[in-house]
This record gives C-alpha cells, structure tokens and sequence, in this order.
C-alpha cells in the first residue's frame, strides 16, 4: 500500500500543530507550519478546509488566530486525519460496484473477478488501518508509537 503526499502531509501538519499549540487557546498560523514542513502553504490550506471540515481542527482570525486542534491529543488518531483528506486506506485495488441499495464486492480483473491475492491485499488493508486507528496525536508526539510484528522467521528447509 502506498500512502500519497496528501496523507502523509495532512499527518505531519497536525502533529505539528499539536506540537507547537500555544497555551492561551492560542492559534498556530499555516505559515508556520509550511515553514517547519518544507510544505506549500497553498496545500496546506486545501488540507485545513478538509480538516475543518471533519471536525478536527478549528480556526480564528486575527491577532491571535490561527488553527487549533478541535479534540484532546488522545481523541485524534492517524486514522482520523487521513479518512479527514479523503486519503483511502485500502491496499487492493478493486472496487465496489452499488446497485440500488446494494453494496457488491468488486474485482479488479476483467467481468470483475476477484484476484487470488484479494483477500492478502484486504487483510493487509484491515491491518493498516487498525494500527493507524490505535495510534494518536498524543501517541506520536509522546513518541510512543507501537513496535511492528516479530518478522517472520524464515523456515529451514526439511
């Protein structure tokens, strides 16, 4: 699975704003975290309107102003942020199909046949998104990020 920019850089503005919040109800101004990022200040105010949007962020002009973050650090997972810009979590690349009220399962070969690697790439999907759904804003910048899975062990031949 590939995360785009758009993900990755909705995250690292809204840790940063969760890092650099002033007290006060204070605002942190997008300029400031285009600066600290190396992002396009016009990118991140797309991103903003989204994240406004969703209810994670809030936001005051004037002196003072600036973005804020709508929850407590522990109330805002990765998950959030990312579902927040429309970024999808999905590693297979098939598609549903809706008829009526139904919702069917779509594939990605010809006549919309699943592929034999579907449901590898759907529990891979599942996985990222619940490690994504447990880890907050408050879990990254207390630096408390859950290790990975053992690696496999590799099997001896018999």
């Amino acid at each position: 699975m590939r995360l785009s920019a758009k993900g990755r850089y909705a995250v690292m503005a809204m840790t940063d704003l969760a890092g650099h919040a002033g007290g006060e109800g204070r605002g942190v101004c997008l300029a400031e975290i285009a600066a600290r990022q190396e992002i396009s200040l016009a990118y991140l105010e797309q991103l903003f309107a989204r994240l406004r949007r969703a209810g994670l962020v809030v936001s005051a002009r004037g002196p003072g102003g600036g973005y804020r973050l709508a929850r407590a650090l522990g109330e805002t997972s990765i998950a959030d942020i990312i579902h927040a810009v429309d970024e999808p979590l999905e590693a297979v690349r098939c598609v549903q199909h809706e008829i009526s009220d139904k919702t069917l399962g779509g594939g990605c070969m010809a006549g919309g046949a699943r592929c034999l690697t579907h449901n590898l790439w759907d529990a891979l999907g599942r996985q990222i998104e619940g490690f994504l759904a447990g880890v907050t804003l408050e879990d990254v910048i207390a630096r408390r990020i859950p290790s990975a899975a053992a690696p496999a062990q590799a099997l001896e031949p018999a």
